[in-house]
């Protein structure tokens, strides 16, 4: 199994749409940060988590060419709006691509991109079908059957969903909060990718701090960081970090 880091930056990238890069060095790649994506790869399926806006450019750039399913962690526009990227995954083999996610990004999803779900006429046909979050979750990897554990944690005013895969890795982009329920799911993981924003406070975000504070409690073998705001560059992170944690990168594989 492979896990990607398809894009790790904050909500308008790194660099800016205007071309600040703030904090970050542009003469080092690892600065150039498309927003939060990832794809877990099988032998079997490969696995979209949410669609940044910036999906195209990562699927071209990770030579993705299959999409078998999709999980979504929210409803923000830097989890979704890169959506429409999926049809030509439609196309390939004329099969709905089944959608996964919670209550309120369901009805978010079926509000602004109801022609992707519902289709307007034979040219036009649904690409997605858009199904609810449950506790039976898998992955295929051969004959073998993975299971996927979402949790839901807090987001500043909305919920976001942590996934973990086969209780090894976890996954959560867009965190302020875990509840302390959920400690026991989170422990001793192999790696654990973490929100982790910027240096001061934020109310919808983790920020280097509390991200570490975390990462101490949960004690995963490897913590990686992502949602990386212009003000953190890749460099004085990896001097500032302990070995077992490291800043995201785009394009960053883990094989388990």
């Amino acid at each position: 199994m492979k896990f990607v880091i398809l894009g790790c930056g904050s909500s308008m990238g790194v660099p800016r749409p205007d071309g600040n890069f703030g904090k970050c060095n542009p003469k080092n790649n690892k600065n150039y940060r498309t927003r939060c994506s990832a794809l877990i790869q099988t032998k079997t399926e490969t696995v979209l988590i949410d669609t940044s806006p910036d999906l195209r450019q990562q699927l071209i750039k990770n030579k993705i060419k299959k999409i078998d399913k999709v999980f979504y962690s929210h409803l923000h526009a830097d989890q979704t709006h890169g959506i429409n990227d999926l049809r030509v995954f439609y196309i390939q083999n004329k099969k709905t691509i089944p959608v996964y996610a919670d209550h309120p990004t369901r009805k978010y999803l079926l509000n602004t991109f109801r022609y992707i779900f519902v289709g307007n006429s034979k040219e036009y046909p649904a690409t997605l079908k858009l199904n609810s979050l449950s506790k039976n979750l898998t992955i295929l990897d051969g004959k073998k059957k993975l299971k996927v554990n979402s949790i839901k944690v807090k987001h500043g005013n909305v919920n976001s969903i942590c996934y973990i895969i086969d209780k090894k890795i976890a996954y959560i982009s867009d965190i302020s909060d875990f509840s302390k329920k959920d400690f026991r799911h989170l422990k001793n993981l192999k790696y654990l990718i973490i929100d982790c924003l910027w240096l001061k406070y934020h109310p919808s975000h983790l920020n280097l701090e509390n991200t570490l504070k975390y990462i101490r409690l949960f004690k995963p073998k490897k913590a990686v960081l992502t949602n990386l705001h212009s003000d953190l560059d890749y460099d004085f992170l990896k001097k500032t970090l302990p070995n077992n944690i490291i800043p995201a990168f785009d394009g960053l594989t883990i094989k388990l």
